[in-house]
């Protein structure tokens, strides 16, 4: 399994970026998928996740209301839409994908991962 996260740049505080993840194969390796982002000097920090063919998402508490993250099982891709950026959330993001998730937050019970997507917001 390959994940191809894409979709970052740079924007003003305020703005909008959807990040997308998209998946080579369909199958049940991605059935969690979550972000992740990581600025230099600090340990990769969990953002959202989604478990495919169920309801509901999860959220780091930071980005409640303004994150949503979302999955298009046809096209086998998982999107993160952003919006009223901050400067605190620049940083790199990761999509990454399993099986099984015990816990969203632990880096280690992901499988795959992207090669991550820059986000900068600066005024």
């Amino acid at each position: 399994v390959q994940l191809q996260a894409s979709g970052g740049g740079a924007v003003r505080p305020g703005g909008s970026l959807r990040l997308s993840c998209a998946a080579s194969v369909r199958s049940s390796s991605t059935n969690y998928v979550g972000w992740f982002r990581q600025v230099p000097g600090k340990e990769r920090e969990f953002v959202a996740g989604i478990i495919r063919f169920r309801e509901g998402a999860y959220y780091e508490d930071s980005v409640k209301g303004r994150f949503t993250i979302s999955g298009d099982t046809v096209k086998n891709t998982v999107y993160l839409q952003m919006t009223n950026l901050k400067p605190e959330d620049a940083a790199v993001y990761y999509c990454a994908a399993g099986d099984v998730v015990g816990d969203w937050t632990r880096t280690t019970d992901y499988d795959y991962w992207g090669q991550g997507t820059q986000v900068t917001v600066s005024s």
